[in-house]
């Protein structure tokens, strides 16, 4: 197992405000996940390429049953940590049934399988001013979540410094609530609450307690837990372009899946063939 003499970074609250202002690491080889290694992987950009919507991600063959067999290898220690909602993320693993802290860490299903969601804000202003938004720009989409909504412009990037304003505003005028930027996203959700705020407490319990905790993840949201895992002594790996916390760094999901891939090759007997190894390319994240 890998591991670093740098001092740790700050704690998950001050992620964001740090992240633009970080050195980019380079492509390095990453750090090798033992048997001692808690891993937590975002989903969208990191396991799976981004798509033009967010139902239409294609997911490579092999990599469900690889997930399974990781966790397998690590006692149970595997989290996706996402801001998609629970539901999503169950419907495009199924069958498996991971660990997991969706929408940004609002909900959260423990090893033992029990989820726990945190008290949802009263959001029904926020999703009022962005359907009223998308009404008036079609290439806009709006995402009401249990306990977060998501104001998507991908395919209206010339529109981000509205959106911008009109989920500030709204933001402002609810209670109890945080403005999120990511990927042409601008997302309300609970305050206080993000991806290293999930990771601390997925650390807190077994299986995950007492190991050395890997993230992987591709956007601004994932600073946080970048910060989280460096600040616990472990890694976190940036998966694509872009200034970040991350000591560590890889070209695109596919690199990542090698990254995967070479850890289950290294598990594996002479005699089993990794679920990934019909579409990962050797030498991917070098």
């Amino acid at each position: 197992m890998h591991s670093s003499s740098s001092q740790p970074l700050a704690p998950p609250a001050a992620a964001a405000a740090s992240a633009s202002s970080s050195v980019s690491p380079p492509l390095l080889d990453l750090p090798a996940i033992g048997a001692h290694s808690a891993l937590f992987l975002d989903f969208d950009g990191t396991l799976v390429d981004l798509a033009p919507q967010p139902e239409a991600v294609q997911l490579v063959a092999g990599l469900v049953p690889a997930l399974a067999r990781l966790s397998t290898l690590l006692d149970g220690a595997l989290a996706i940590v996402s801001g998609r909602t629970l539901a999503d993320l169950d419907g495009f693993l199924a069958p498996l049934r991971l660990p997991a802290a969706a929408e940004h860490g609002a909900q959260r299903r423990v090893a033992g399988g029990v989820a726990v969601s945190l008290a949802a804000p009263d959001l029904q202003e926020v999703a009022r001013r962005a359907a009223e938004l998308m009404v008036h720009h079609p290439g806009l989409r709006v995402e009401v979540k249990s306990a977060a909504v998501a104001l998507h412009y991908r395919h209206a990037p010339e529109l981000e410094s509205l959106c911008l304003q009109v989920m500030q505003e709204a933001a402002a005028s609810t209670p109890g609530v945080e403005l999120l930027r990511g990927k042409f996203v601008f997302e309300v959700k609970p305050s206080g609450v993000s991806k290293g705020t999930a990771i601390q407490a997925f650390m807190a319990e077994p299986p995950f307690a007492g190991r050395i905790p890997l993230f992987a993840g591709d956007d601004t949201t994932d600073e946080a837990g970048f910060s989280a895992v460096q600040f616990m002594g472990g890694e976190g790996i940036k998966v694509g372009e872009g200034a970040t916390l991350a000591r560590y760094r890889c070209a695109s999901p596919a690199a990542l899946l090698q990254w995967l891939d070479d850890a289950l090759r290294a598990a594996l007997s002479p005699t089993e063939h990794s679920p990934l190894a019909s579409v990962t390319t050797r030498g991917a994240h070098s």
